[in-house]
């Protein structure tokens, strides 16, 4: 087992991972920038090193400075938490070449993963199902035209090395490729420094559901599924397990054929294998996530496991503990995404300094966060502010926990999005469980 860790996140991933290594009896560093100086992760830590300005949004990105602060640390492995570096060969191969471990996946299985073309056609060659769409990168308009024509409009433009729905257009005929191809090249270009596209047939409506994976490179166990249909322009807004959607054999079923991909590229760690549900119930691979989620409460809740002190297990060599049949879904859980944002107003951030803060308890209720009064929420970085999972024996129970839990929530100082989840929650087509990723757009608020 690893004797001390880097934590190359901050916010409430950061308190997560740190709480998992104190309960594995694991020394911790974490990282930050001047801007997170007064954070509880640098508070809690064993040791902290500053590695950017206070105004500087990169300083999480600074491979070398990272890099640097491990090795004067003299840590045994960094844990990126979620985001950019938690799915970078690069960052991968700098820890290895400095015989360090990063506590994910393989720097091979990110490249592969991570490359949406690639993976399509790794997936497909495991015998896992994909949206009909191009065998690879398209490189020009003329060649998208073609392939839509092939697989039939409406298409969705995707980045290659996207995620968060950046680098992405649907088109509904050829009279509007040119203007998408265009947009989704430049934004693609600007997020990632990738702007190679790929087109996949554009299915109307479908519920996203992802399975939680783990894998020691040999062997590979799901853990359910997690639905997270309600999303805003890619994001997502409110998790749960298990899905409405999902019978006890549709899950077997999912759940075996995301193991089999996980397995196609000999997966190490905790990773998440993506999937569009269709009205008449077939099911497609978008993507693997090849980090732990955000979402990843609501799987702990219903399976009874830590997901973070298993990864960092896996990460150290341990073999996978338990098989499938030691998971079982018990009651149910679902996950609301806290952000300092401003839900009549576009949902534009909201920075500021946090007044009152009050956290609510009761039975059933677990809350991830960062926040204390007098913390100031930089506009520099994510606007997450805290994760409300509530638990229920069954969905409806899980449901008016979470309304309780956040009408009794106090967060002053800031704009929140919690007046926007009550209404979701309070919504008669989610409280039925008739969802899918078109959900808000069909709100009336």
């Amino acid at each position: 087992m690893f004797k001390k860790i880097l934590i190359a996140n901050r916010g409430e991933i950061a308190l997560r991972v740190l709480r998992a290594c104190r309960e594995l009896g694991i020394e911790t560093v974490v990282v930050y920038s001047q801007a997170d100086a007064d954070s509880l992760a640098v508070k809690f830590a064993d040791e902290a090193v500053c590695i950017g300005a206070a105004s500087s949004a990169e300083s999480y990105l600074n491979i070398p400075r990272i890099v640097s602060a491990a090795e004067i640390a003299n840590v045994d492995a960094v844990h990126p938490g979620y985001g950019f570096l938690a799915e970078s060969p690069a960052f991968a191969e700098v820890l290895a070449s400095c015989n360090l471990t990063l506590i994910g996946p393989t720097a091979e299985t990110m490249r592969i993963m991570g490359d949406k073309a690639l993976a399509r056609e790794t997936m497909r060659a495991a015998g896992v199902p994909v949206i009909p769409g191009s065998p690879g990168p398209v490189s020009e308009v003329r060649i998208a035209c073609s392939v839509a024509d092939e697989i039939g409009y409406p298409v969705l433009i995707k980045a290659v090395a996207g995620g968060g729905g950046r680098g992405m257009r649907v088109v509904h005929g050829e009279a509007d490729m040119e203007r998408a191809f265009s947009a989704a090249h430049r934004e693609a270009e600007s997020a990632f420094g990738d702007g190679r596209l790929y087109l996949e047939h554009y299915i109307d409506h479908p519920r996203h559901i992802e399975f939680q994976v783990a894998g020691d490179g040999v062997q590979c166990v799901h853990f359910g599924e997690r639905e997270c249909s309600i999303q805003r322009r890619h994001q997502k807004l409110i998790e749960e397990s298990p899905s409405t959607a999902v019978t006890p054999g549709l899950r077997d079923e999912m759940g075996a054929v995301a193991v089999r991909g996980a397995l196609a590229v000999d997966y190490l760690g905790l990773g998440t294998m993506e999937f569009l549900l269709d009205s008449a119930g077939s099911y497609f691979f978008i993507e693997m996530n090849t980090r732990i989620q955000v979402e990843h409460p609501v799987t702990e809740l219903v399976c009874d496991i830590d997901l973070v002190k298993l990864q960092i297990r896996l990460a150290a060599g341990d073999r996978l503990p338990l098989s499938k049949n030691d998971v079982h879904l018990r009651g149910h859980a679902l996950e609301c995404r806290i952000n300092a944002e401003d839900p009549d107003n576009s949902f534009a951030p909201c920075p500021g300094v946090i007044g009152a803060f009050h956290q609510p308890g009761g039975p059933g209720i677990r809350i991830d966060t960062h926040l204390y009064a007098g913390y100031t929420v930089s506009p520099n970085y994510d606007s997450l502010l805290a994760k409300v999972i509530a638990y229920g024996t069954d969905r409806e129970e899980a449901r008016v926990r979470m309304v309780r839990t956040l009408e009794e929530m106090v967060i002053e100082g800031v704009k929140t999005t919690i007046p926007f989840h009550l209404r979701v929650l309070a919504d008669e087509r989610f409280r039925s469980g008739s969802l899918h990723t078109g959900f808000i757009d069909g709100m009336v608020v």
